[in-house]
C-alpha cells in the first residue's frame, strides 16, 4: 500500500520491479463522496506524475462523474476497474456511463472490462453485453480484458484481520474469458483489448 510514508525511493524500487500504477480502491473502503474522491486523486497524481505510471481506480460511476475534469485534465493515463462500476441491470442509459463513455471516448480513460461478475447478477453475465459493447465502440483502442483472479471477496473480509486469507468468490476464468468474443466479434478488435492495449499501458 502506498501512502504518505512512502518515499520516492520507495516509488523507485516499485518501478524497477515493475509496477506501473497506484490503484485507489473507494468501492470496498465503502467511499462513494465524489469530494473524497478528488482529494485521492489529486494526492495520487502527484506521487505519479513524474513517472510513467498511470492512477487506477475502483470506484462508481457517480465518482467517474464527480472527477470527470480531473480525469480529462490527467497528465497520466486513467484506468477504471470493473466496467466503472456499471451495473448491468441498468443498462446503458443509466447515470454517469455516458461521462464514463465520454472519458473512453476521448481518450482520457482505459476501462478494464473485467470481473463480469461484479457488474451482473446473473449466473451467464449476458446483460453485461451492452456495457461492454458500447465502451469498446467508443474506443477499442482503451479497453482492456481482465479476469479479476483471484476475485476477492470483500464481504468476507470484513471482521477479519489484513493479514488472513479469506474465502474467494469461486469463479471460473475460462467462462469469463469466452465472453469476449460476444463482445467483441471482430478478432483484430480482441487484440487490442488482449495484447496491444495492455502493452502499451503496462509498458510490456
Amino acid at each position: 500500500m502506498i501512502d504518505d510514508q512512502t518515499t520516492d525511493a520507495d516509488l523507485d524500487t516499485m518501478a524497477r520491479g515493475g509496477i506501473r500504477a497506484i490503484r485507489i480502491n473507494l468501492t470496498n473502503a465503502g467511499q462513494t463522496d465524489p469530494a473524497i474522491a478528488r482529494q485521492r486523486f489529486q494526492a495520487a497524481l502527484k506521487r505519479v506524475e513524474h513517472r510513467d505510471w498511470h492512477i487506477e481506480m475502483y470506484t462508481t460511476l457517480a465518482v467517474i462523474s464527480g472527477i470527470r475534469d480531473l480525469v480529462q485534465a490527467s497528465p497520466v493515463p486513467v484506468v477504471f476497474d470493473h466496467f466503472g462500476g456499471a451495473q448491468a441491470a441498468l443498462g446503458v442509459d443509466q447515470p454517469g456511463f455516458a461521462d464514463l463513455v465520454g472519458l473512453v471516448q476521448s481518450g482520457k480513460a482505459y476501462v478494464k472490462v473485467s470481473g463480469a461478475y461484479r457488474s451482473s447478477m446473473r449466473p451467464d453475465y449476458t446483460d453485461v453485453k451492452p456495457l461492454a459493447q458500447a465502451l469498446t465502440a467508443a474506443n477499442p483502442d482503451r479497453i482492456i480484458w481482465g479476469s479479476d483472479w483471484p476475485h476477492p471477496h470483500p464481504e468476507a473480509q470484513q471482521g477479519h484481520p489484513l493479514n488472513e486469507v479469506t474465502p474467494l468468490y469461486q469463479i471460473d476464468d475460462g467462462r469469463l474469458l469466452n465472453l469476449l468474443p460476444t463482445w467483441a466479434p471482430d478478432a483484430a478488435t480482441r487484440k487490442k483489448i488482449l495484447v496491444d492495449n495492455p502493452a502499451r499501458l503496462y509498458g510490456f
